[in-house]
């Protein structure tokens, strides 16, 4: 038998959370915490540094959202797996982060035991879901076969993302330092591909596929 420590990272806007959830974690004598990340950017980059077995990873984190987060971190740490985090029962969420990569999906209020067996599962390689969003998630993936945001590149749906938060053409391009013809280029080519035409209906869309609260 292994003695090895699953190493875990701790992804959540919310430092209260992230103790928490490090304080219930680092009291297994087979768990670790390696790091801390309190948006989805700092996320990836703590993880490829940091290569933990297990990030812990919050659903709706400001800039860059634990969806997106998560889509690029199976991108750059491929043995990385993802255990998603949420207060949101809503089947959408969680259809997006599988989707994105996640291994598994649990409640906010879920109790101690039911973390340590996500936290477990996903080390192992298996899948966890609570209890309580299991039939939402089945009924859900029995009405989408495909979906719109499968259009959009990753890129488009960062840009899509702040848009919703509310930023101007300007503070997206100085955030991810693009320029504003870029950004503009972007926006155009997101509301082509989903038929959106205001971006009323864009903070709408967003809101629907859990990019934002």
């Amino acid at each position: 038998m292994s003695s090895k420590k699953i190493s875990i990272l701790l992804a959540d806007d919310h430092s209260v959370v992230r103790q928490g959830f490090r304080r219930i974690l680092e009291s297994q004598a087979d768990m670790e915490i390696v790091g801390e990340a309190s948006n989805g950017r700092e996320a990836i980059e703590r993880a490829t540094t940091l290569s933990p077995d297990v990030v812990v990873m919050d659903v709706a984190m400001p800039e860059l959202n634990g969806i997106e987060a998560t889509r690029r971190l199976m991108e750059s740490s491929p043995r990385t797996r993802v255990l998603a985090l949420s207060m949101h029962k809503d089947a959408v969420y969680v259809r997006e982060i599988l989707r994105a990569g996640a291994r598994g999906y649990l409640l906010k209020d879920a109790i101690d035991a039911d973390l340590l067996a996500a936290v477990r599962a996903i080390a192992r390689g298996e899948g966890y879901l609570s209890p309580a969003i299991a039939d939402a998630v089945l009924t859900d993936y029995r009405q989408h076969v495909t979906d719109p945001i499968d259009l959009l590149t990753s890129r488009e749906r960062e840009v899509l993302q702040l848009i919703a938060e509310g930023k101007t053409n300007k503070e997206i391009a100085s955030d991810l330092k693009l320029s504003v013809y870029t950004v503009d280029a972007h926006r155009g080519r997101i509301m082509e591909k989903l038929n959106l035409h205001s971006t009323g209906e864009l903070v709408r869309f967003a809101v629907r596929k859990g990019l934002i609260d």
